[in-house]
């Protein structure tokens, strides 16, 4: 059984067996017990392109999963993976937010884990200088990562809150896409004028594909494939957007994801 037919199936039980009555009480308690919760006690999850080099593709690694391969999409907190992209397959998720940021981190055989600082502002990079692997290196051999970040909701039966973090090489990916939905317009029925669409109004399809350097590494293709159409996922992308602009959310990211491809 694949993984899509085995998410379907579990969505199928979750909804079947529930009698009317008490699915109109869950209605009626909606939120209940979650009101002490706040983004410090929740966990963002990335959706994370595997490499060849990732824990969760290798079989004698504690963090292995099971099926996992080079260009598959990975749920870093509900452990789902996603079909690598061949044909008609890819991860739809329509985009929140936006923000590039410049973490810190130490060399990569001294991290700890997590970045020493998440966002350094653009304004470091005047102290840094390249080394032999095009890294930004500071004075005290901390490594600067220059790092696009897409708040997106991952679509489907369970839309779930999700971020896309792409760095060096990938950056052009991530400009394309934004230059992609800058461009979106939608047409003022009254005034006949074209109004930038938001962002979140917006469905895009993510694909992986093998690029083949002085190593081989999958990397992203994103492509629109049509406006939202429910209203309720529009909401909640709505509001994941407007919390994202007051508040600030942190994904936890580990040291091997922090590696540049």
């Amino acid at each position: 059984m694949n993984e899509e037919t085995r998410d379907k199936q579990q969505v199928a039980s979750t909804k079947s067996n529930v009698p009317a009555n008490l699915t109109s009480l869950f209605l009626e308690d909606a939120g209940a017990g979650l009101e002490n919760l706040n983004k410090d006690d929740l966990a963002l999850p990335f959706l994370k392109l595997l490499q060849g080099t990732s824990y969760e593709t290798k079989k004698k690694h504690a963090n292995y999963v099971e099926g996992a391969e080079a260009g598959m999409f990975y749920n870093t907190v509900s452990k789902k993976l996603y079909p690598a992209g061949n044909g008609e397959k890819g991860v739809d998720v329509i985009p929140c937010f936006y923000k590039l940021k410049f973490p810190e981190w130490a060399p990569f055989e001294k991290s700890e884990g997590r970045p020493i600082h998440p966002d350094r502002g653009v304004e470091i990079l005047s102290q840094t200088k390249k080394n032999d692997r095009n890294q930004d290196v500071l004075p005290n051999g901390n490594i600067i990562i220059k790092t696009a970040n897409h708040f997106v909701i991952i679509t489907g039966d369970r839309p779930t809150k999700a971020l896309i973090a792409m760095k060096s090489t990938q950056l052009k990916v991530s400009r394309q896409w934004n230059s992609n939905i800058q461009n979106e317009f939608e047409i003022d029925p009254k005034t006949k004028k074209a109004l930038p669409a938001p962002i979140y109004s917006r469905i895009y399809r993510l694909k992986s594909v093998e690029q083949i350097g002085s190593f081989t590494w999958h990397g992203y293709s994103v492509n629109l494939v049509k406006k939202v159409e429910d209203m309720s996922l529009y909401q909640m992308a709505k509001e994941f957007r407007n919390h994202l602009k007051n508040s600030e959310i942190k994904a936890q990211q580990t040291k091997e994801e922090s590696s540049n491809f």
